[in-house]
């Protein structure tokens, strides 16, 4: 693993994570997760990684998205009182909540980089059932007015997507995709029911507790890794856990020592965008010891995943935009009068849709027709296809992201301008540093698991007793857990 290989998939997960901040949740998350997979994928420059770089994106999305359930404001307000157990317990909290975001990003990236195409494929179905659950889900809630609150929590659209996989492996049998999702969804199930519901622990309360229900969604992914021999996959887990959850630590220790600096400017995206490149230099070593640790995948059969590499795509330049972008109208440009509410007899929300949907429309028809005819735009090379969607989705984004925040105030040189420059930056890493065809990966040395349990410890306790030093009282938005000063409210 090259410092340019590295720099670049810290950078591309960087850049996902500063825009994620603005989005936020499941959908925002998934970005920094396609981007550094696929960052990944073209600086790794394994032939069969790379006929595989749409699922690889795809799936490191999906997995990335799961931590967007979570709820951390609190936990970071936490780590700004000027109380040893309070800035203690919210750092703990903090690199707990960066575990649990990265050890389904880590498996997203590590399924479609590891399986035979037979059990690749089997996820396609399940996965296309439990989003049409979820759609009905959406649909019922809102014709019927129904809130189904339980400690704020995703327990519904978990039994719904276990219901999905259950009927679905009824109708078409056992296999490795349905057993790996019905573990998650009873992991889910395990650690939400025993720490809130048994044990009466909430970690940030009246928050919500999905990160009860992630904890026990993890643990069953890594016994499932573990259960099946799956080395590889259960140690590229652990490092994004790891690496996640440390740079979540030293990225908000970041925000509080600007904030000591009395320069005022959007510290908290220096959390988010630390985060991410800690983070994705986790990605990166857990990639490139992928790619070292796992035999050559047997090519699949001429077309045999192009269907769902067809539909894989259409997710990630049309629904995964679709859903981001879509925010700046609801919550930004129709707020700031940007946009008009109303025009020509319909409301801007359908314009906007009606715009976007033209734009799927060409993306699909396009899509389609390169399945049957291969377009002159699209290159002949793997990897040129590869850096194609990494481009073009990096710019879509970061453009999309842009036309949030316009007009633009100098404050947001720390958000969007730094954005824009590492944009600039990763382009020309991944589109210069690849080489095609490589056909040997040295195997990056990895700390054995004790130490980066050890070094996590270490990195908690020495930043909560430095950031006790930082100020006298207490930090600008300071809460707190324990004590007379608590700010806990019921659940």
């Amino acid at each position: 693993m090259t410092w340019q290989a590295a720099l670049a998939v810290a950078l591309a997960h960087s850049i996902g994570w500063g825009v994620r901040g603005q989005w936020g949740h499941e959908a925002g998350a998934m970005i920094p997760g396609a981007l550094s997979a696929l960052a990944a994928v073209c600086l790794v420059g394994r032939s069969d990684w790379l006929r595989r770089f749409l699922h690889c994106a795809f799936f490191a999305a999906i997995g990335w998205s799961f931590g967007g359930s979570m709820s951390y404001m609190k936990v970071l307000g936490f780590t700004h009182s000027d109380s040893a157990p309070d800035v203690f317990y919210g750092f703990a909290m903090i690199f707990v909540i960066g575990f649990l975001w990265g050890v389904p990003g880590g498996a997203g990236l590590a399924l479609p980089a590891s399986l035979d195409t037979a059990r690749l494929k089997g996820f396609f179905g399940p996965i296309l059932a439990i989003s049409a659950s979820w759609v009905i889900l959406g649909q019922l809630t809102e014709w019927l007015g129904w809130d189904p609150n339980w400690y704020d929590s995703d327990w519904l659209a978990v039994s719904l997507a276990l219901a999905a996989v259950l009927l679905y492996r009824l109708w078409r049998g056992p296999s490795f995709a349905t057993s790996l999702l019905l573990f998650m969804g009873t992991g889910w199930w395990a650690g939400f029911l025993l720490f809130p519901v048994l044990l009466g622990f909430h970690m940030s309360p009246p928050r919500g507790d999905n990160w009860a229900g992630s904890l026990g969604l993890c643990a069953a992914i890594l016994w499932f890794f573990r259960r099946n021999d799956m080395r590889s996959a259960f140690q590229a887990a652990l490092i994004t856990g790891f690496s996640s959850g440390i740079g979540f630590v030293v990225g908000q220790w970041l925000k509080l020592a600007g904030f000591s600096t009395g320069i005022v400017t959007n510290w908290h995206s220096v959390t988010e965008q630390s985060y991410g490149f800690i983070a994705g230099l986790g990605v990166a070593l857990a990639a490139f010891r992928l790619a070292g640790q796992t035999p050559a995948l047997a090519p699949p059969q001429e077309g045999e995943l192009s269907p769902q590499s067809g539909a894989y795509a259409a997710f990630l330049l049309v629904l995964m935009t679709w859903v981001n972008i879509s925010k700046n109208l609801t919550s930004v440009w129709l707020k700031s009068g940007t946009v008009p509410a109303h025009f020509y007899g319909l409301d801007a929300y359908t314009w906007f849709s009606l715009a976007y949907m033209a734009l799927a429309a060409v993306v699909l028809l396009l899509l389609r027709a390169h399945l049957q005819h291969p377009l002159a735009i699209v290159p002949s090379s793997l990897l040129g296809r590869a850096q194609l969607l990494f481009a073009v989705l990096l710019w879509w984004i970061v453009l999309g992201n842009l036309s949030r925040v316009l007009p633009f105030k100098p404050e947001r040189l720390v958000t969007e301008g730094v954005i824009h420059l590492n944009a600039c930056a990763v382009t020309l890493l991944v589109l210069v540093s690849p080489r095609e065809h490589q056909t040997e990966t040295v195997l990056p040395p990895c700390p054995r698991f004790p130490l980066w349990a050890a070094a996590s410890l270490v990195a908690i306790g020495l930043l909560s007793w430095s950031t006790l030093s930082l100020y006298d009282g207490p930090a600008p938005g300071a809460r707190f857990r324990f004590g007379p000063r608590s700010t806990n409210q019921l659940p």
